[in-house]
């Protein structure tokens, strides 16, 4: 038994701090931290709750980072201004225009000189103990030059991080991909980007010339035994063990996400009446059915899904086409291997000109232009996290919640067709009892 006894609540589950059982993964964490040390700006991504999040508070200390939450409602100035905030600085509108016509912006910091407050930005003076304020930086927001020379004059040392970066438009994503070759050429500001998506390069996509500055770390692939060892690592802390039938079953269910492998595990303690450490060693998991577990929480999210599938046939606006209903039709039909494999641009085609009343006469733009705004439309729907995501790279659609996809297991796919306006397949009523079972 643990000298320390632990709660079931705190071992297993959710965890704002880094989980009691926090799982090294040599291919992710090792790798973050190695390439820290290489003054490359870093992007991690994974589907949602895959512990991007526990990721990083894991290998960087507090006082290592700040962190900036990336809002859909933001353009470059504003994600720039963001960041100065987080560096410390205070922001206010300057009656000043840019080229462009935009009022500049008064950045001030307060920093500490001999034990006294002052501003970062113009002459400091200091005569018996006294201090005379600093005149404000006066910047152009949008030039990423103003940001570097704003946070060079508090000598800024911090990584940024710019969390669910997968909220920002595509646009202001594009947008920051040109600024980030400026803040590594000009500046020795290091970013580390964290999105939800399954694409190696996504940022190089947007700006070729990041290549080689910008190093991808894949936090999505959690494998057997890494899953087994978060279980095994938890259960130690109560003094418990589980079932290997169980354990099993728990993992291949799971879609292997490690949000519902934790989940699960709380909730057959709880139903085992493990809420602590136990006083003497006690193996569970029989007569728990794990893929029950998985479902009960994947189905806690049913409403989301619902809504997914509901908002995202209605796409921005009425338009004649209707490509995003259309999209849905692929998604909704495919077996769930393929689903987790993500559907190729050539096979959505086919598929949605087999069904479209354009038919082959669809213009494979409409197509494209569908799949590129695909996360966008979710983030403007509300749709929280996104489901979607395209792969530009290798021409994917990829599944991004792997919850959806044990829920997709569970539903008549023809009442979801039906849902999203679309026609029914007759041959999804073998494979809705091919999935089920």
């Amino acid at each position: 038994m643990p000298e320390i006894p632990y709660l079931t609540n705190d071992t297993f589950g959710l965890s704002r701090d880094v989980p009691l059982n926090y799982v090294d993964r040599e291919a992710v964490d090792g790798k973050l931290i190695n390439e820290l040390t290489r003054d490359k700006h870093l992007v991690v991504y994974a589907s949602s709750k895959q512990g991007k999040t526990c990721l990083r508070k894991a290998c960087l200390k507090p006082d290592d980072y700040i962190v900036v939450q990336c809002s859909n409602r933001w353009a470059l100035k504003d994600l720039h201004s963001a960041i100065l905030k987080e560096a410390g600085f205070q922001i206010a509108q300057s009656e000043t225009r840019t080229v462009s016509g935009s009022n500049k912006v008064l950045a001030s910091a307060g920093v500490r000189v001999f034990g006294i407050g002052a501003d970062a930005g113009g002459e400091l003076e200091e005569a018996e103990g006294t201090a005379t304020t600093k005149t404000p930086l006066e910047l152009d927001i949008e030039d990423v030059n103003d940001v570097i020379r704003a946070l060079e004059s508090i000598d800024f040392k911090k990584y940024i991080v710019l969390e669910d970066f997968h909220y920002l438009s595509s646009d202001t994503q594009n947008d920051f991909a040109v600024a980030l070759k400026a803040f590594h050429e000009s500046s020795k500001f290091c970013f580390i980007v964290v999105g939800v998506w399954l694409e190696e390069n996504r940022l190089i996509v947007y700006n070729g010339d990041l290549t080689g500055r910008v190093m991808a770390i894949d936090a999505d692939r959690w494998s057997a035994d890494e899953l087994r060892e978060v279980m095994s690592k938890g259960a130690g802390l109560l003094n418990i063990g589980f079932s290997e039938d169980f354990t099993l079953q728990l993992i291949e269910s799971s879609e292997f996400n490690v949000y519902i492998v934790q989940e699960a595990c709380r909730l057959a303690c709880e139903r085992s009446g493990v809420l602590k450490t136990q006083e003497e060693y006690r193996e569970i998991g029989d007569g728990l059915d794990a893929r029950a577990l998985a479902k009960e929480i994947v189905d806690q999210q049913s409403g989301r899904y619902m809504s997914f599938v509901i908002q995202f046939s209605g796409g921005f606006q009425d338009t004649e086409l209707e490509m995003y209903k259309w999209l849905l039709y692929p998604v909704l039909t495919a077996d769930i291997d393929a689903l987790r494999s993500g559907l190729g641009y050539r096979s959505l085609r086919e598929t949605i000109e087999g069904k479209h009343p354009r038919g082959s006469d669809l213009n494979p733009g409409n197509i494209t232009q569908a799949l590129l705004y695909a996360a966008s439309l979710q983030v403007k729907k509300n749709i929280k996290p996104i489901i979607l995501d395209y792969d530009q790279s290798n021409l994917r659609l990829n599944v991004v919640d792997r919850g959806f996809l044990i829920w997709l297991k569970h539903q008549d796919r023809n009442e979801l067709l039906e849902a999203a306006g679309l026609p029914r397949d007759q041959a999804n009523e073998q494979l809705n009892l091919t999935d089920a079972s």
